[in-house]
């Protein structure tokens, strides 16, 4: 019964009183290489690895160390190379002297790339053979002849040539001429084709898997195209997990089927938050979501939020048109209390927006009903506006999602508002919002924001104009040295005892922008310098406001954290106010 034996030798030592963990073995064996510099020394020094700490791996460190050496000048085009070694026997550490004559380089001779059969009109593999890293008069380097065939598989295997071989893959060296004649030929086969994709149970109808696939039956097979099949099976939000497996053992005709394994969401998802910006102050929040509502993919996401400047909540209903992910309608509810200046304002709105994802571009068409009502000092507005318009927006970014190094976002939309249409007045509304990344050197970071706006309308009273639709300026995502949207029209006013009032009420254009310069002392601790400047105002009234400011930021999971002192030094009182907010430019 050895098992028997075994349990009896092993529980001694489960049973013995802890002791204290060994500590780390010191070397018995110092090594010194010398006659090698450059990527000659690091890669035989690599080959060598760390000191022998036990008397075996000393032993066998000696047996195998000129060897270890000659290989590694092997693979860098050095087979010529004369490795001597003297060993000091010094207890407790033996010291190992290895010096090194690296000789001539073997250079490349002959090269012979071939790929042969349906590959061979494949633009792919051209561009893969016009990239070798092989040139007649080149020193020899293995290192990259290996690389350079695994791409060759790889690749193959990418592009569906699932039969493909290299029918010869050798390298001839001739020690006596120092030349490394270089010969590969890669037979593809067939290209193989997409078949059918088998999704299991799925409660969706099967046409919007099918607007999904960037692919159908009969294409050629392309691994990329699985990836992106996965990648908008992810976004959809209906399914927690997806795993796509080519079925090669129901291959026919060259077609190779799919077997598609979707794990669905969980049913309805509860977020709560709680969150601080210097616009807002203090906010708490609760998200619920159903990702899929019914088999057409419809889904929803109400929101409350509360705080003390713009608690609110809002319904949105969404539902797939062409495409699960690229054309969505979106039908929404809100309700709404914000503060604009010195304006306490009530929103009501339903709303309908037709969202369209192009390869660059946003889209979207949309028409939303308004009801707002507003209060300044004593007297109460409110209008009704029918707002049917469009917008198209675009990102293009390098780096990290929540850090980027470069990028450049662009933002426009347009609305109008019609009497005939059912509005209290005929409106046009236009903005435009544009933020610039540039990391020209390590560690330096510019950023360039600029924001536009212009409302036209018929009526000519503060009643003609909504503080929703008119424009304000200053906050942590504007002026930063003034108030959240506290920049705008200013008029005068009466207060009770008769003294004279200046307020901010909505102003009908709007221009802002920033420069900022950013360093990285660490690489997720940067410093920050800006000024901001821009003002809301009514044609014709322009007068900048400036607010310089600096800033320290820690880039965190969720975006940098950006915590500044700005000034609104354009105010005769102008005071340094605390700049809190969190989240990425883009």
């Amino acid at each position: 019964m050895w098992y028997r034996l075994l349990f009896c030798l092993l529980i001694p030592g489960l049973l013995l009183p802890g002791q204290a963990a060994a500590k780390p073995s010191e070397p018995l064996l110092e090594y010194h290489l010398s006659g090698l510099e450059g990527s000659l020394k690091r890669n035989a020094l690599a080959w060598l690895g760390d000191p022998p700490t036990s008397e075996q791996a000393r032993l066998n460190f000696l047996m195998t160390a000129r060897e270890r050496v000659e290989d590694s000048l092997k693979a860098l085009g050095y087979y010529n190379a004369e490795v001597t070694t003297r060993l000091q026997r010094s207890e407790p550490v033996w010291s190992l002297d290895i010096k090194v004559e690296p000789g001539e380089p073997v250079l490349i001779g002959e090269v012979n790339i071939e790929v042969r059969g349906a590959a061979n009109a494949d633009p792919r593999f051209r561009e893969l053979l016009a990239s070798a890293p092989f040139r007649q008069g080149d020193v020899f380097n293995h290192g990259d002849y290996q690389r350079f065939r695994d791409e060759l598989l790889s690749l193959g295997q990418q592009r569906g040539y699932f039969d493909a071989e290299l029918q010869e893959h050798q390298v001839a060296v001739n020690a006596m001429t120092n030349t490394a004649d270089i010969s590969l030929v890669y037979e593809s086969g067939p290209r193989f084709r997409f078949g059918q994709v088998h999704y299991d149970d799925t409660r969706l109808e099967p046409q919007l898997l099918e607007a999904i696939q960037p692919f159908r039956p009969g294409d050629y097979f392309d691994q990329s195209k699985l990836q992106a099949l996965q990648a908008q099976l992810q976004r959809t939000g209906y399914f927690s997990g997806v795993l796509i497996r080519p079925d090669f053992g129901a291959v026919e005709h060259d077609r190779v089927p799919l077997k598609v394994t979707l794990h669905p969401a969980k049913r309805h998802s509860f977020d709560v938050g709680i969150g601080y910006s210097t616009d807002t102050q203090g906010r708490v929040s609760m998200v619920w979501r159903t990702p899929l509502v019914n088999r057409y993919g419809h889904s929803q996401e109400t929101r409350v939020a509360y705080s003390e400047v713009n608690p609110g909540g809002r319904f949105v209903y969404s539902i797939p048109l062409q495409h699960p992910v690229n054309d969505v309608l979106h039908l929404s509810a809100l309700l709404e209390d914000d503060e604009y200046g010195d304006i306490d304002s009530r929103q009501q709105e339903v709303g309908a927006l037709r969202e369209m994802r192009g390869s660059r571009w946003l889209h979207s068409y949309s028409v939303r009903a308004l009801e707002e009502s507003w209060q300044i000092k004593s007297t109460q507005y409110s209008k009704f506006y029918t707002l049917p318009g469009f917008a198209f927006s675009r990102s293009d970014r390098s780096g990290s999602v929540v850090d980027p190094a470069d990028g450049f976002s662009q933002f426009y939309k347009v609305e109008g508002g019609s009497e005939y249409l059912g509005s209290d007045v005929d409106l046009l509304r236009l903005t435009a919002n544009f933020s610039f990344i540039r990391t020209p050197w390590p560690a330096h970071r510019l950023v360039a924001r600029a924001a536009l706006g212009a409302v036209f309308f018929s009526g000519s009273e503060l009643s003609d104009l909504a503080p929703s639709l008119g424009f304000f300026a200053g906050g942590s995502q504007s002026i930063r040295g003034y108030a959240y949207q506290s920049i705008g029209k200013e008029i005068q006013v009466t207060r009770e005892d008769g003294s004279p009032q200046t307020l901010t009420v909505a102003a009908d254009r709007l221009v802002t922008g920033t420069l900022e310069y950013q360093y990285y002392f660490t690489p997720n601790w940067r410093g920050a310098v800006f000024v901001d400047a821009g003002d809301a105002f009514n044609e014709g009234e322009f007068d900048a406001m400036f607010g310089p400011g600096f800033g320290i930021h820690y880039i965190s999971p969720v975006g940098a954290v950006r915590v500044e002192l700005a000034n609104g030094v354009s105010e005769n009182s102008g005071q340094w106010r605390l700049v809190v907010n969190i989240g990425a430019e883009f």
